[in-house]
């Protein structure tokens, strides 16, 4: 089978489109056969090998963690899935991922994937999709007449922690710029700060939300402090993205780092909830597993124009 892998950290010219052995199922495992991987912003720096002490993988390794496919083989042990069925999985970030046209997936991970839309496409799901729901459903416990603050709706976390929290009833405020605007509207946003025009902060002064969550990457402590004084006093300041703020906020407010969690039983929720027409998956594009290293190389000058899947 074909797999982008790469043999050692470096530049994008590491990762290698090439032949490989085709994955046997272990005791508890699948073999799925990937029909989109999606990318993920921190595939950059486990390729260049900044975050190995985080994420501590083995060379050669196969990257991309999302997935969804159809099931090919089943190992020693699973019960409950067949050969042929549709599904969804995060897969463990420093395992052998899903750049391949086929992958090994710890059964008890894997979820049915949505019956609606492209099964390609479901591979945008997993991952951002589990962190904006255990934002909403278990750090910041929205409830329903609730205000929130999203910093960076139009990315992929930002659009389903929208999506879900105007589900649960939240008044959602999101910082969106003109190209995806109507996009975060029609996910529920009452309303949207046009962060290319004024700074949000500056936007919003004198005001307070319940929660504020912060999903832009390169959000800064300089720009974090800011946005946590938009916080009222015994509410929740969450970013997804590490160290965080790391000054003390003060006023009763809660200062969280979240680190979302693969959970097949809420990733079961999700996909329910799209075949439901209440969550809408967005893909910006779709292009050959081959391209990978060019989509690293978009990535990192600020090219790709949102969630991109890589299709075998």
């Amino acid at each position: 089978m074909k797999a982008v892998r790469f043999h050692s950290y470096g530049a994008t010219d590491v990762l290698v489109h090439e032949d490989v052995e085709r994955p046997a199922a272990g005791p508890g495992q699948v073999v799925v056969k990937v029909a989109g991987a999606a990318f993920n912003p921190v595939d950059l720096p486990i390729r260049q090998g900044f975050v190995t002490e985080a994420f501590p993988i083995v060379l050669p390794h196969t990257p991309l963690y999302d997935l969804s496919g159809t099931v090919a083989e089943l190992g020693d042990g699973v019960a409950g899935w067949s050969v042929g069925d549709p599904v969804v999985a995060w897969l463990p970030i420093p395992a052998p991922g899903a750049a391949a046209e086929y992958a090994v997936v710890e059964a008890d991970t894997l979820a049915p994937a949505p019956s609606t839309g492209e099964l390609a496409d479901a591979a945008a799901l997993p991952s951002v999709a589990l962190v904006a729901l255990q934002i909403v459903v278990e750090h910041a416990a929205l409830k329903p007449g609730q205000t929130l603050l999203v910093n960076g709706a139009g990315g992929a976390v930002g659009g389903y922690l929208v999506q879900l929290a105007a589900a649960a009833g939240a008044v959602v405020t999101a910082t969106a710029s003109p190209a995806s605007r109507q996009r975060v509207e029609s996910y529920g946003a009452k309303r949207i700060v046009d962060y290319t025009v004024e700074p949000v902060t500056e936007a919003l002064t004198g005001e307070r939300f319940d929660v504020v969550v912060n999903v832009v990457a390169s959000a800064g402590e300089a720009e974090l402090a800011p946005l946590a004084d938009l916080v009222a006093d015994g509410g929740v300041f969450a970013t997804i993205v590490p160290p965080g703020l790391r000054k003390e906020i003060g006023r009763g407010v809660r200062n969280l780092v979240v680190f979302g969690r693969s959970d097949a039983a809420q990733l079961a929720e999700l996909t329910a909830r799209v075949d439901a027409g209440e969550l809408k998956i967005h893909v910006a594009q779709r292009r050959p597993l081959a391209e990978l290293g060019a989509v690293h190389d978009d990535a990192a000058a600020g090219r790709l124009p949102g969630r991109t899947v890589l299709v075998p």
